[in-house]
């Protein structure tokens, strides 16, 4: 066979391959056996060994390759790989609807729901056609390139299919481990006695990021595609799933469209009952504003656009036990207690934590190492435990002790009278630093500066307390693992569009023990300044509205610190601006002014957060739940059972109209 026959026959075992590789892995159907596909494999191989010019990329032969890396270079996001707001009940997700019709002012809006497949999110880019690269998200913009990995994956076309296509097409998907698989590999891998897996979405995760790509090739991955980010001349998120299929993508499967918030209820109640025999771990159904044109209306709001959200199945629960109690010191020095478990499933991933809270919930449970307990996991909450099963306690066991010193910093712990928190009085423990640091960059709202890059910026001794993240230059962060030129300079643009900051989250950032959000924004109405605020005695402070002796107590006994006064000042010299805010008392409308206010049902002028915001800034209070000391309840679209609390405890009880017309004559 000569060159020119060489290469039509290559050409012809490609399209053949090709086919059945789209057929069984995409339409699940097999078209051919795995021998008989195996050895048209093997012949297209030999012919391109033997004329090595005629290899291309998108190749069959070309999916595993190449030595192992050395790390992975970054990509950076042509748009950025945003996350998903999170509802728990139909009232939560009523209220996005809601939100979502006052903002793009549409009557009705068609929704595109899927499951939440719980595996790892990629972007892939074709160039002319061909795959050129595959990133996860990483932090939204900047993801790593992790193409050899995803190329060893059947499911992922090296090649679209189709004439005319742009010269850039860009795919977003899930990789996920399939569970029977996973169980077939973990069977395999015991046998041969070698390390066994948690859980297939963190296996599908590490596998991919693997240096060598003949790891991920060993394991049978699969790519399933949720959205076409180019503009192919879809018109909705259902066409752009017919699209992807076209392409050659396998898409998440029992996607529907709803015309209707009670056929989206019916789908995710369908959802539920199908998930246990899917071959894919999922813990929740997207649901997506259908129509291209108003999803993008509806914009970004932070990391989470308006027009998708994530409707999350509800809490689960499973037994496993206790190994061991540890204790970790928070930002205020409070101790809290984390039970140590035996690795679990439950809601959809593999638990090894769970929270006590305090030494009071300890005692209240009476729970011990060696112990059985019930978990309780409600979405991604760290997940609780519910009670000891006592029956099955081992013999020998002993009541848990409070205990004596900080595990951290060694200094004695205190138990103040009148609070069950025990608490570290060292004000310069590291723990505490570092979690004080964390606390105020989500108060000042910093994106991208989480948990790992504060912890390295502290043992690094770049920073040391909180108001040092002010004086961060790109230099100080080009040195650090993990951190390049553009992406210090980003971090470090993004802090400084941060520096001007309202009173309330500034009081906020400070961490004050017992003074959480709301009584921050309390606060800042009250004393509208930050020297006011500064200057305040106890006695003005148990003036404000909602503040208590126990509140009063903790913003005087910080304020009377030296080192918190310090940090104060070096907020101000490093160049924070905290801008003065209104009282209360000049926004106060007579009709709101201390009365409460509790919501029920999807409001449509109005999101249900907005309407709080608009409650408080009147003088009234935004409760959660109905009480004989509740005003008003209002009342919107589909209102759930707050509304029967209501009539049964005699609330007065408002329209939506009504609640406008009310904040309308204020």
């Amino acid at each position: 066979m000569d060159k020119k026959e060489a290469s039509k026959r290559i050409q012809n075992l490609r399209e053949v391959i090709e086919e059945h590789r789209y057929n069984y892995h995409v339409l699940d159907h097999e078209t051919m056996s795995e021998a008989a596909l195996d050895s048209l494999k093997h012949e297209l191989y030999k012919l391109e060994q033997q004329y090595p010019d005629l290899i291309t990329s998108d190749s069959p032969t070309q999916r595993i390759g190449g030595e192992p890396l050395d790390k992975f270079q970054k990509i950076t996001h042509q748009s950025r790989m945003l996350s998903m707001e999170d509802v728990f009940t139909f009232e939560e997700f009523q209220d996005w609807y809601g939100r979502a019709l006052k903002v793009s002012g549409a009557k009705s809006i068609d929704l595109f729901c899927m499951p939440k497949i719980d595996g790892l999110a990629m972007s892939l880019v074709y160039r002319h056609g061909i795959l050129e690269t595959a990133a996860t998200r990483g932090n939204g913009t900047i993801g790593e390139d992790v193409t050899m990995n995803i190329r060893t994956i059947p499911s992922v076309p090296l090649k679209l299919h189709g004439e005319d296509l742009p010269d850039r097409v860009e795919v977003r998907g899930e990789v996920y481990f399939p569970v029977k698989a996973f169980e077939k590999f973990n069977a395999q891998q015991e046998k041969e006695g070698k390390q066994t897996f948690a859980n297939p979405r963190n296996t599908a995760a590490g596998s991919i990021r693997q240096l060598d790509p003949a790891i991920a090739a060993s394991r049978p991955l699969q790519f399933v595609a949720w959205e076409l980010v180019s503009d192919l001349g879809q018109k909705n998120a259902e066409d752009g799933f017919k699209r992807l299929q076209t392409l050659g993508f396998k898409t998440a499967p029992e996607a529907q469209l709803c015309v209707s918030l009670e056929d989206v209820k019916k789908h995710w109640y369908a959802l539920q009952k199908k998930r246990e025999k899917m071959d894919f771990w999922i813990d929740g159904m997207v649901v997506r504003v259908n129509d291209r044109s108003t999803f993008s209306k509806l914009g970004v709001v932070g990391k989470t656009p308006r027009g998708l959200v994530a409707w999350k199945f509800p809490a689960e629960e499973a037994t496993t036990c206790v190994k061991k109690i540890e204790w970790f010191v928070g930002r205020t020095g409070a101790l809290t207690p984390v039970a140590l478990l035996d690795p679990t499933w439950i809601g959809g991933t593999t638990v090894q934590h769970a929270t006590l809270h305090n030494f009071d919930e300890i005692e209240r449970l009476d729970v011990r190492e060696g112990d059985t307990v019930v978990l309780f996991k409600a979405g991604d909450i760290i997940p609780k435990i519910k009670e000891v099963v006592s029956r099955l306690r081992p013999n020998g066991t002993h009541k848990t002790k409070p205990p004596s010193e900080c595990p951290v910093c060694g200094t004695a712990v205190q138990r103040r009278e009148g609070e069950v928190a025990i608490v570290c009085p060292n004000p310069r423990c590291f723990t505490q630093d570092r979690e004080a640091m964390l606390h105020a960059a989500r108060a000042f709202q910093i994106d991208g500066l989480g948990p790992a890059i504060i912890e390295t910026l502290h043992e690094n001794n770049i920073i040391n307390r909180p108001s040092d993240l002010f004086l961060l230059k790109p230099d100080d962060l080009t040195s650090l693992e993990g951190f390049a030129e553009l992406s210090s300079k980003k971090l470090v643009d993004e802090i400084q569009a941060r520096k001007k900051i309202g009173l309330g989250k500034f009081i906020l950032a400070l961490g004050i023990r017992n003074v959480g959000e709301q009584t921050a924004i309390d606060l800042a109405r009250h004393f509208g300044t930050l020297q006011k605020f500064l200057d305040v005695s106890r006695e003005a402070l148990e003036e404000v509205e909602g503040v208590g002796g126990i509140v009063a107590e903790s913003v005087i006994a910080y304020l009377s610190e030296k080192h918190n006064r310090e940090l104060i000042d070096a907020y101000l010299d490093n160049g924070v601006t905290v801008t003065s805010q209104a009282s209360l008392a000049s926004q106060a409308s007579p009709a709101f002014l201390n009365k409460t206010f509790v919501l029920t049902g999807s409001l449509t002028k109005m999101g249900r957060d907005e309407a709080k915001e608009k409650i408080r800034s009147l003088g009234g209070k935004a409760s959660g739940s109905v009480s004989k000391k509740t005003d008003y309840v209002i009342a919107g679209d589909e209102a759930g059972s707050k509304l029967d609390d209501a009539r049964k405890l005699g609330v007065k009880v408002l329209s939506e109209a009504e609640f406008m017309d009310m904040i309308a004559k204020s």
